[in-house]
């Protein structure tokens, strides 16, 4: 298998179509749109209209840049190659996410009234959702992954964490997805304490296991 194939040229025709919309919709536009929200929903950041419609799509297209070719310089590249076909698919979802985002923000632009903070939150639990799916197929690399020192020292705390991790993330999903359904600063409370609940419990986990490799190395029968 191999990292790259002609398939890239999906997420490369998605990100043009992205700039496609914004540019038959710049002429609509007026002089300030909105591009940012506080956790009650309000508008509380407004950008040119030319940094709005210009600004986005360049920022889409420099991060999936970034995701397809930092790859390339891990010394454990082959092992990124094992999963390669997943990770295409999650640098689409990404690219649809930033896409979404982006149109959300024309959308409002226009003068329509939107809970952009509900579209949030479930276009994060679809991307969380996928990662908890992919979890546990990311072999151990230094790019992509949960990479702590326990799980990078070793192999096997890698895989143990990773399958921990993407059941963690579809759970994290589910309880996103519910709390979506809520507007208000709570529902994004709820969503940063779930997160850093998950950081916790995965950074515990994989040092646990690490710990328990190491005792079982130092016994005399541990080998």
């Amino acid at each position: 298998m191999k990292l790259y194939s002609k398939k890239e040229i999906l997420p490369i025709i998605l990100i043009l179509a992205v700039f496609a919309i914004g540019l038959y919709f710049w002429p609509q536009l007026p002089e300030r749109v909105p591009t940012h929200w506080n956790v009650y929903g309000q508008i509380d950041g407004w950008s040119s209209r030319n940094f709005a419609v210009f600004f986005f799509p360049a920022l889409i297209a420099g991060l999936y840049l970034l995701l397809s070719f930092i790859p390339l310089m891990d010394p454990l590249k082959k092992n990124i190659e094992l999963f390669s076909g997943l990770y295409f698919w999650f640098k689409i979802i990404f690219v649809l996410f930033m896409g979404a985002l982006y149109f959300l923000t024309i959308y409002a632009g226009l003068g329509h009234q939107i809970d952009i903070g509900r579209y949030v939150m479930i276009g994060i639990a679809v991307l969380f959702f996928f990662l908890g799916l992919m979890m546990p197929k990311i072999k151990k690399n230094y790019t992509i992954g949960i990479r702590l020192p326990w799980t990078l020292h070793s192999e096997v705390v890698w895989d143990k964490t990773h399958q921990l991790g993407g059941k963690l993330f579809i759970g994290l999903a589910v309880i996103i997805a519910i709390i979506s359904l809520f507007s208000g600063p709570y529902a994004f409370r709820i969503l940063i304490g779930a997160i850093f609940a998950m950081l916790a419990i995965l950074i515990w986990y994989s040092y646990h296991e690490w710990r328990v490799l190491e005792k079982g190395r130092k016994t005399p029968n541990g080998a």
